[in-house]
């Protein structure tokens, strides 16, 4: 009998796959020059949870990570100065940071979709949306505490005395600040465009790759028993 091909390897999702890394890329280095405060908005997470609704949570994960490295990269490249500092005097913690809450934000999005999906898709979009940007900046929260001393010292070499200041007017409102708010907004607001993409490439595409994977199993079936 002929083996079937995994599907998540499909022509259809490796397609859909291209075009999300492709969009996370782009978006994050377009993005690295968008900054309020310390720290660049981040507006790649419309195509990570966007990636975790169409492929499932691995590629969320994966979608997640790759945002990450990203963000590694472009300090690397000189685009953010802040997290290159970070990165300078604390590498080790901020590589796993930035890959943690990138990685957890399209993990948990795409498995909040998933089970809330099956009673009410337009619901389970709009808490993906809402958790993803939740995720991220709670990951980048609770490290900035665990990190709070290098983070005092990177504000010290661009020269920002914060002596006296408590750790959580440092997080909250000089690395966190209204970025935020902004990205959840943009997130919520794109809420309803993801769920119309959504349905048009489940229906459009992946329906037809499914129809055609079905024909094809059913001429092996049929070659079978003629054989």
């Amino acid at each position: 009998m002929k083996k079937q091909k995994n599907d998540f390897f499909s022509a259809k999702n490796l397609t859909i796959l291209a075009v999300l890394v492709a969009l996370v890329v782009v978006l994050q280095l377009f993005g690295s020059f968008i900054k309020i405060g310390t720290t660049p908005i981040s507006l790649v997470l419309v195509p990570i949870i966007l990636g975790g609704m169409l492929l499932g949570v691995w590629v969320g994960l994966g979608l997640g990570l790759l945002f990450g490295f990203m963000v590694i990269m472009s300090a690397l490249a000189g685009y953010d100065v802040f997290t290159l500092a970070l990165l300078q005097i604390n590498p080790a913690m901020t590589v796993i940071l930035c890959l943690l809450k990138g990685g957890l934000a399209g993990f948990v999005s795409a498995l909040l979709f998933k089970v809330i999906k099956t009673k009410n898709k337009y619901v389970a979009v709009f808490v993906s949306a809402i958790i993803a940007p939740i995720v991220n900046t709670g990951i980048f929260v609770a490290g900035g505490f665990i990190i709070v001393d290098t983070i005092s010292e990177v504000f010290g070499t661009l020269g920002v005395d914060l002596t006296g200041i408590s750790p959580v007017y440092i997080i909250f409102v000089l690395c966190v600040g209204v970025n935020f708010f902004i990205e959840l907004a943009v997130d919520i607001v794109c809420a309803p465009a993801i769920y119309t993409v959504e349905r048009v490439v489940e229906k459009q595409i992946l329906n037809k790759y499914s129809s055609k994977n079905n024909k094809e199993k059913e001429e092996v079936v049929n070659n079978d028993n003629l054989s």
